[in-house]
C-alpha cells in the first residue's frame, strides 16, 4: 500500500497498483487486458474448460449408470440401441450407455492430462534450471537429447510405452500411466527448452552477480533467484499441452492400445468400436464420443491461444494504439456534430 499528502497535510492511502487480489490472479488478469474478440475467445474457451472441468469432478452423480454397466433392474440395454428415454444418447455396440461413457469419459482425461503435464513440468524445470546455470559439457549433452526427443513422434512413442507398461491392454491406472508417461517424456524438451533459455537470461542479471557476491550458494540462486523469474510462460504452454495430452490419449484408445472399457470410459476407444456403425447408419455411437473430444480440446486450445496472444507485447501495444484512434475519433466526430453556440450567441 502507497501513501499519498492531500492538500489538507493529512496521509491517505491509495490502493495497490494492479488491483485487487482477484484482478491479480493469472486468467482474471488476463481476462480484464483482453479486449473485443480475444476477449470473447478467451471467456468462451474459459466456459468450455469449466465445463469439462465439472463434469469431471461430478461424474459420478451425473452419469446415470456406471461406465461398465450392461444392465439394470429391467434387464440388459441391448446394442446399438438409439436415443430414447431410458437412454438419451443410445447404446453402443458392447451394450454400453453412450451418454454415461462421454461423462465418466472426461474423468480419464482430467487424470491423464494432470499426470502427464505436471510430472514434465517439474522435469523439465529441473533439467532447465541445471542446464542453463551450469552450461558446460552438461548443456551440451542435454540440449542434443532433448532435441533427439523432440524429433520423436509423440503418438508412436506412445504405442511402444503402452505395449512395453502393459502389453497394450491396460486397466485404468496402467492406460493412464502409459499414456502419461509417453506424453511426459515428448513434453520434457518443451519446458525444458524455455526453462533453459530464461535461465541463461537471468543469470547475466545484476542481481544474480549481487547474490554471487554475497556467498550464496548455486542451489539457492537456481530456486531463489532464477526460478521465479523464469517460470512466467509455463501457464501458456500447459494449457497448449494439455490439449495435445488429450488427443494422445484419444489416439492411443482409437488405435486399440488405450484402456480396456471394463477399467475405464475413454472417448478413443469407443470411436474405434463405432466405426462400422457409421457404414450402417447408426450416428450416435460415434457422434458424441467425437464432440467430446472436439469440444475438450477446443476449448482448451483457445484458452492456451488467447493467453499467448496477450503475453505479447507488440500485440497489446498494437491494441492499445486501435483503442485510442478509436476514442479520437469518436471525439472527433462528436465534436464536429455538436452545434456552433458562438455563431448562436451572436446571432
Amino acid at each position: 500500500m502507497a501513501t499519498e499528502l492531500v492538500p489538507s497535510g493529512h496521509p491517505t492511502t491509495l490502493p495497490p497498483a494492479n488491483g485487487s487480489f482477484w484482478g491479480r490472479l493469472p486468467v482474471l488478469k488476463q481476462l480484464r487486458q483482453s479486449v473485443g474478440l480475444q476477449r470473447g475467445m478467451l471467456v468462451a474457451g474459459l466456459a468450455i474448460t469449466a465445463l469439462f472441468l465439472l463434469v469431471a469432478a461430478f461424474a459420478p452423480l451425473i452419469a446415470p449408470y456406471g461406465f461398465a454397466q450392461l444392465r439394470d433392474d429391467s434387464g440388459p440395454f441391448g446394442a446399438q440401441q438409439p436415443p430414447s428415454a431410458t437412454h438419451i444418447m443410445g447404446t453402443t455396440v458392447g451394450g454400453y450407455d453412450v451418454f454415461s461413457r462421454v461423462i465418466w469419459g472426461t474423468q480419464t482425461a482430467v487424470l491423464v492430462i494432470v499426470v502427464a503435464v505436471v510430472f514434465s513440468i517439474f522435469i523439465g524445470i529441473l533439467l532447465g534450471l541445471v542446464s542453463g546455470y551450469i552450461g558446460g559439457w552438461l548443456d551440451r549433452v542435454l540440449v542434443v537429447i532433448g532435441d533427439a526427443v523432440y524429433a520423436f513422434p509423440s503418438l508412436l512413442l506412445a504405442i511402444v510405452l503402452s505395449i512395453v507398461i502393459s502389453g497394450g491392454q491396460s486397466s485404468l491406472w496402467g492406460g493412464i500411466f502409459a499414456a502419461a508417461l509417453s506424453i511426459t517424456v515428448v513434453f520434457i524438451p518443451q519446458y525444458y527448452r524455455v526453462i533453459r533459455a530464461e535461465t541463461i537470461r537471468i543469470k547475466a542479471e545484476p542481481y544474480v552477480e549481487s547474490a554471487k557476491m554475497l556467498g550464496a550458494s548455486a542451489p539457492r540462486i537456481m530456486f531463489r533467484h532464477v526460478l521465479r523469474n523464469a517460470t512466467r510462460t509455463l501457464p501458456i504452454i500447459f494449457t497448449l499441452n494439455s490439449s495435445e495430452a488429450l488427443l494422445t490419449l484419444a489416439g492411443l484408445g482409437f488405435l486399440g492400445f488405450g484402456i480396456e472399457p471394463t477399467a475405464a470410459a475413454e472417448w478413443g476407444y469407443d470411436l474405434n468400436k463405432a466405426l462400422s456403425d457409421v457404414t450402417s447408419g447408426i450416428w450416435w455411437t460415434a457422434l458424441y464420443p467425437g464432440l467430446a473430444i472436439v469440444l475438450a480440446v477446443l476449448g482448451i486450445t483457445l484458452v492456451g491461444e488467447s493467453l499467448n496472444d496477450l503475453a505479447d507485447p507488440r500485440l497489446r501495444a498494437r491494441r492499445r494504439v486501435k483503442a485510442r484512434a478509436t476514442t479520437a475519433t469518436t471525439t472527433a466526430t462528436a465534436a464536429a456534430a455538436a452545434p456552433d453556440t458562438t455563431t448562436e450567441e451572436k446571432s
